[in-house]
Protein backbone atom coordinates (compact mmCIF):
# COMPACT_ATOMS: atom_id res chain seq x y z
CA UNK A 1 0.00 0.00 0.00
CA UNK A 2 1.33 3.58 -0.96
CA UNK A 3 -0.33 7.12 -0.74
CA UNK A 4 -1.05 6.51 -4.25
CA UNK A 5 -3.05 3.63 -3.84
CA UNK A 6 -4.83 5.93 -0.76
CA UNK A 7 -5.98 7.90 -2.70
CA UNK A 8 -7.46 5.41 -5.11
CA UNK A 9 -9.21 3.92 -2.63
CA UNK A 10 -10.61 6.99 -1.44
CA UNK A 11 -11.82 8.13 -5.16
CA UNK A 12 -13.61 4.97 -4.92
CA UNK A 13 -15.68 5.24 -1.60
CA UNK A 14 -16.53 9.14 -2.41
CA UNK A 15 -17.91 8.49 -5.84
CA UNK A 16 -19.67 5.25 -4.74
CA UNK A 17 -21.11 6.83 -1.12
CA UNK A 18 -20.52 10.71 -0.78
CA UNK A 19 -20.53 11.84 -4.42
CA UNK A 20 -20.39 15.59 -5.44
CA UNK A 21 -23.11 17.70 -5.69
CA UNK A 22 -23.02 21.22 -7.23
CA UNK A 23 -23.11 22.87 -3.62
CA UNK A 24 -20.32 21.65 -2.70
CA UNK A 25 -18.38 21.11 -5.27
CA UNK A 26 -18.97 25.01 -5.57
CA UNK A 27 -17.61 25.69 -2.01
CA UNK A 28 -14.27 23.76 -2.64
CA UNK A 29 -14.01 26.17 -5.75
CA UNK A 30 -14.63 29.05 -4.47
CA UNK A 31 -12.26 28.73 -1.36
CA UNK A 32 -9.50 27.59 -4.17
CA UNK A 33 -10.26 30.94 -6.11
CA UNK A 34 -9.90 32.82 -2.86
CA UNK A 35 -6.73 31.31 -2.11
CA UNK A 36 -7.47 30.20 1.20
CA UNK A 37 -5.21 26.75 2.43
CA UNK A 38 -6.25 23.29 1.09
CA UNK A 39 -6.97 21.77 3.81
CA UNK A 40 -10.39 20.67 3.89
CA UNK A 41 -11.83 17.65 5.04
CA UNK A 42 -12.07 14.85 2.51
CA UNK A 43 -15.60 14.26 0.91
CA UNK A 44 -16.13 10.92 2.76
CA UNK A 45 -14.46 12.44 6.02
CA UNK A 46 -17.52 15.35 5.56
CA UNK A 47 -19.82 12.85 4.98
CA UNK A 48 -18.25 10.65 8.07
CA UNK A 49 -19.49 14.03 9.81
CA UNK A 50 -22.72 14.43 8.47
CA UNK A 51 -23.60 10.72 9.62
CA UNK A 52 -22.39 11.28 12.97
CA UNK A 53 -23.94 13.92 13.74
CA UNK A 54 -26.94 13.20 12.64
CA UNK A 55 -26.63 9.13 14.62
CA UNK A 56 -26.38 11.57 17.79
CA UNK A 57 -29.30 13.87 16.72
CA UNK A 58 -27.38 16.98 16.80
CA UNK A 59 -29.99 19.76 17.42
CA UNK A 60 -27.05 22.56 17.64
CA UNK A 61 -23.30 21.81 16.41
CA UNK A 62 -20.44 24.09 17.36
CA UNK A 63 -17.53 24.25 14.78
CA UNK A 64 -14.00 25.03 16.04
CA UNK A 65 -12.12 26.18 12.76
CA UNK A 66 -14.16 26.83 9.54
CA UNK A 67 -12.42 27.85 6.73
CA UNK A 68 -14.20 27.77 4.05
CA UNK A 69 -17.23 26.73 4.99
CA UNK A 70 -16.81 23.24 3.35
CA UNK A 71 -17.42 20.83 6.69
CA UNK A 72 -19.57 23.48 8.21
CA UNK A 73 -22.39 22.60 4.58
CA UNK A 74 -21.82 18.63 6.12
CA UNK A 75 -22.63 19.43 9.31
CA UNK A 76 -25.46 21.71 8.58
CA UNK A 77 -27.54 19.38 6.29
CA UNK A 78 -27.61 16.82 9.10
CA UNK A 79 -29.70 19.37 11.24
CA UNK A 80 -33.33 19.08 11.98
CA UNK A 81 -34.94 22.61 10.38
CA UNK A 82 -34.74 24.04 13.82
CA UNK A 83 -31.26 23.35 14.40
CA UNK A 84 -28.22 25.90 14.95
CA UNK A 85 -24.80 25.80 13.96
CA UNK A 86 -21.95 28.08 15.05
CA UNK A 87 -18.70 27.92 13.29
CA UNK A 88 -15.54 29.56 15.15
CA UNK A 89 -13.25 31.51 11.97
CA UNK A 90 -10.03 33.43 12.95
CA UNK A 91 -9.47 34.87 9.73
CA UNK A 92 -12.25 37.75 8.00
CA UNK A 93 -11.13 36.73 4.91
CA UNK A 94 -11.99 32.81 5.39
CA UNK A 95 -15.05 33.70 7.01
CA UNK A 96 -16.29 35.74 4.12
CA UNK A 97 -15.71 32.74 1.73
CA UNK A 98 -17.68 30.50 4.06
CA UNK A 99 -20.39 33.02 4.94
CA UNK A 100 -21.12 32.72 0.57
CA UNK A 101 -20.92 29.42 0.40
CA UNK A 102 -23.09 28.96 3.31
CA UNK A 103 -25.49 31.20 1.89
CA UNK A 104 -25.80 29.66 -1.67
CA UNK A 105 -26.17 26.16 0.73
CA UNK A 106 -29.05 27.67 2.39
CA UNK A 107 -28.05 27.54 5.76
CA UNK A 108 -27.31 31.96 5.80
CA UNK A 109 -30.24 31.43 8.37
CA UNK A 110 -29.08 27.92 10.76
CA UNK A 111 -24.99 28.27 10.80
CA UNK A 112 -23.38 31.79 12.47
CA UNK A 113 -19.77 32.14 11.45
CA UNK A 114 -17.79 34.23 14.52
CA UNK A 115 -14.99 35.84 13.44
CA UNK A 116 -11.71 36.03 16.03
CA UNK A 117 -9.37 34.27 18.22
CA UNK A 118 -11.19 31.14 18.92
CA UNK A 119 -10.40 30.89 22.91
CA UNK A 120 -12.16 34.13 23.08
CA UNK A 121 -15.27 33.68 20.74
CA UNK A 122 -15.33 30.20 23.38
CA UNK A 123 -15.56 32.99 26.43
CA UNK A 124 -18.09 34.81 24.21
CA UNK A 125 -20.12 31.31 23.88
CA UNK A 126 -19.53 30.06 27.26
CA UNK A 127 -21.03 33.51 28.95
CA UNK A 128 -23.71 33.38 26.56
CA UNK A 129 -24.34 29.41 27.68
CA UNK A 130 -24.47 30.41 31.66
CA UNK A 131 -26.77 33.26 30.51
CA UNK A 132 -29.15 31.11 28.98
CA UNK A 133 -27.69 27.74 29.11
CA UNK A 134 -28.00 25.82 25.63
CA UNK A 135 -25.99 22.95 25.23
CA UNK A 136 -23.92 21.55 21.92
CA UNK A 137 -25.22 18.13 20.94
CA UNK A 138 -22.08 17.99 18.66
CA UNK A 139 -18.72 19.84 18.22
CA UNK A 140 -16.28 19.08 15.68
CA UNK A 141 -12.97 20.85 16.67
CA UNK A 142 -10.15 21.32 13.46
CA UNK A 143 -8.57 24.49 14.32
CA UNK A 144 -4.82 25.27 15.12
CA UNK A 145 -3.75 22.45 16.92
CA UNK A 146 -1.84 23.61 19.87
CA UNK A 147 -4.61 24.64 21.31
CA UNK A 148 -6.80 21.57 21.00
CA UNK A 149 -6.81 21.03 24.74
CA UNK A 150 -8.03 24.16 25.42
CA UNK A 151 -10.31 23.62 22.73
CA UNK A 152 -11.82 20.75 24.52
CA UNK A 153 -12.14 21.84 27.98
CA UNK A 154 -14.27 24.70 26.44
CA UNK A 155 -16.38 21.60 24.99
CA UNK A 156 -17.12 19.99 28.04
CA UNK A 157 -18.30 23.23 29.32
CA UNK A 158 -20.62 23.55 26.61
CA UNK A 159 -22.08 20.16 26.24
CA UNK A 160 -24.29 17.98 27.84
CA UNK A 161 -23.92 14.57 29.28
CA UNK A 162 -24.62 12.32 25.54
CA UNK A 163 -22.97 14.94 23.85
CA UNK A 164 -20.49 13.85 20.72
CA UNK A 165 -16.86 15.43 20.53
CA UNK A 166 -14.50 14.75 16.97
CA UNK A 167 -10.90 16.08 17.21
CA UNK A 168 -9.31 15.96 13.83
CA UNK A 169 -6.04 15.55 12.75
CA UNK A 170 -4.21 13.63 15.50
CA UNK A 171 -1.59 11.68 14.46
CA UNK A 172 0.18 14.57 12.71
CA UNK A 173 2.34 12.17 10.68
CA UNK A 174 3.13 9.52 12.92
CA UNK A 175 4.68 12.19 15.71
CA UNK A 176 1.60 12.52 17.76
CA UNK A 177 3.66 8.90 19.86
CA UNK A 178 6.82 10.81 20.95
CA UNK A 179 6.25 12.62 23.77
CA UNK A 180 9.83 14.30 22.62
CA UNK A 181 7.96 16.16 20.07
CA UNK A 182 8.63 19.72 20.36
CA UNK A 183 6.22 20.89 17.74
CA UNK A 184 3.24 22.74 19.28
CA UNK A 185 1.03 21.16 17.18
CA UNK A 186 2.26 17.92 18.51
CA UNK A 187 2.05 18.63 21.84
CA UNK A 188 -1.60 20.18 21.65
CA UNK A 189 -2.55 17.25 20.23
CA UNK A 190 -0.94 15.10 23.17
CA UNK A 191 -2.17 17.41 25.84
CA UNK A 192 -5.95 16.59 24.05
CA UNK A 193 -5.63 13.03 23.58
CA UNK A 194 -4.22 12.95 27.52
CA UNK A 195 -7.28 15.11 28.74
CA UNK A 196 -9.66 12.73 26.78
CA UNK A 197 -7.87 9.83 29.04
CA UNK A 198 -7.77 11.37 32.02
CA UNK A 199 -10.70 12.94 32.48
CA UNK A 200 -13.63 11.91 34.21
CA UNK A 201 -16.64 13.02 31.81
CA UNK A 202 -15.19 11.68 28.59
CA UNK A 203 -15.33 8.26 27.33
CA UNK A 204 -12.82 8.30 24.06
CA UNK A 205 -11.11 6.43 21.42
CA UNK A 206 -8.76 7.49 18.64
CA UNK A 207 -8.53 5.98 15.22
CA UNK A 208 -5.36 6.19 12.13
CA UNK A 209 -6.80 7.09 8.76
CA UNK A 210 -5.20 6.93 5.05
CA UNK A 211 -6.63 8.25 2.34
CA UNK A 212 -6.57 11.56 -0.32
CA UNK A 213 -5.38 13.80 2.83
CA UNK A 214 -2.95 11.05 3.59
CA UNK A 215 -1.70 9.22 7.16
CA UNK A 216 -4.21 11.37 10.13
CA UNK A 217 -6.89 10.24 12.22
CA UNK A 218 -9.50 12.15 14.27
CA UNK A 219 -10.18 11.20 18.54
CA UNK A 220 -13.93 10.68 19.06
CA UNK A 221 -15.05 11.03 22.69
CA UNK A 222 -18.77 11.43 23.72
CA UNK A 223 -19.58 13.72 27.47
CA UNK A 224 -20.44 11.15 30.13
CA UNK A 225 -21.78 13.40 33.29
Amino acid sequence: MNPQQWTTVDAYFTDLLAPADDTLAAALRDSDTAGLPQINVAPNQGKLLHLLAQIQGARRILEIGTLGGYSTIWLARALPADGRLVTLEYSPEHADVARANLARAGFDKTAEVRVGPALDSLTELGAEHAANPEPFDFVFIDADKANNAHYLEWSLKLTRPGSLIVLDNVVRGGAVAYGSSTDPAVRGTRAALELMAEHPRLSATAVQTVGTKGYDGFALARVLA
